[in-house]
């Protein structure tokens, strides 16, 4: 039976993203200046993530986001270092970030708990509110996404970046940032509008390509790439475009399918410059965020640059929904995957 791709569950819930990111907007102000506030009290001395699978791509965002913005050294921790190896954390007068869309994940669990005896102030993202990770922690920002049943998350995904950018421009007082927030549904809107549709062709007839991003929109790639694997069944691997540079690039060849996503800040140069050397390639370039003459040009809006990375997963998914349907496969059962993994 043909699916239509517009009757997925992937497909409506990634539509309801505008609307999730809204109700953080009107539900999570509150929580947002209070954790803000005991934030700036605190002066933490720097930022532990903690998440998996497309979370952890959110606190990829996250950690360019407040390293760029506070300046504090924002890593990520795993966390089997306390499920597997039982190790003692040092993470006196810092921040720990917990990411999670279930808040049911033995290993993260135990971080939250590892974390909080270790003096840390544990903030928790997650989109089920009476989860076992929100009683655990010294706060709770909801993602406010709703049910996702689909296994691949879309809309949990994005409100968790949107959930960051809340909870950073009420520590920082950044009222740039704060507006960028207030135009964003708007903006996902555009965004899930976009016709990306003449780059599933090029990317229907491949097993491999690269999916390239850099600093902001390097979590991003990760996602993108993490979701042609999931739903597509596609060897997609995400880089950094200056690291794709350090080897991986020797195999970008033979009309090899590169994915470029870009946004407009400090990094838009070098992005630029590595477009230009790919297309001097027999690759098949796609870009998004930015023009070439021998790419295929997705269309994007443009935002402040810390919401255009959240724009353009968000168009990607449209994508990535309608290529799975292409491929004759069902975006909404994956093979071997679940919607919630329970790892320890």
């Amino acid at each position: 039976m043909t699916i239509n791709p517009s009757s997925t569950r992937m497909f409506a819930e990634a539509a309801e993203s505008a609307a999730a990111v809204q109700r953080q907007l009107d539900l999570n102000a509150e929580a947002a200046e209070r954790i803000g506030r005991k934030l700036r009290q605190l002066k933490p001395r720097f930022i532990t993530t903690v998440a998996r699978g497309s979370s952890d791509h959110a606190a990829c965002y996250a950690k360019y986001l407040l390293e760029t913005t506070t300046g504090l050294v924002t890593s990520s921790s795993g966390p089997s270092v306390v499920s597997i190896y039982g190790t003692a954390l040092h993470l006196e007068n810092s921040l720990c970030l917990l990411i999670s869309q279930s808040g049911a994940s033995p290993d993260l669990l135990a971080m939250a708990k590892a974390a909080r005896k270790a003096g840390a102030f544990v903030v928790a993202l997650v989109n089920v509110s009476h989860s076992p990770l929100a009683s655990l922690a010294d706060e709770v920002i909801e993602l406010q996404a709703g049910p996702e049943i689909s296994v691949a998350a879309t809309k949990s995904f994005i409100t968790s970046l949107t959930a960051v950018i809340q909870l950073l421009s009420h520590w920082l007082n950044d009222e740039k940032m704060a507006d960028s927030l207030v135009q964003a549904p708007a903006l996902l809107q555009q965004a899930w509008d976009c016709d990306w549709s003449p780059a599933i062709e090029t990317i229907a007839g491949t097993r491999d390509l690269f999916v390239l991003g850099r600093g902001l929109g390097l979590g991003i790639a990760y996602e993108a790439a993490l979701k042609l694997k999931e739903v597509c069944g596609m060897h997609a691997e995400a880089f950094s475009s200056a690291e794709v540079l350090h080897g991986p690039v020797a195999i970008a060849h033979g009309d090899f399918p590169v994915l470029v996503l870009a946004q407009n800040d400090a990094c838009y140069p070098g992005i630029s410059e590595l477009v230009d050397n790919l297309a001097q390639r027999d690759v098949k370039l796609i870009t998004a965020g930015i023009q070439h003459d021998r790419a295929i040009n997705l269309p994007c809006p443009d935002g402040h640059s810390v919401i255009e990375p959240v724009l353009r997963i968000q168009s990607f998914y449209r994508l990535v929904n309608a290529l799975s349907v292409r491929l004759g496969l069902d975006p909404d059962s994956p093979p071997y995957l679940s919607k919630v993994t329970s790892t320890i």
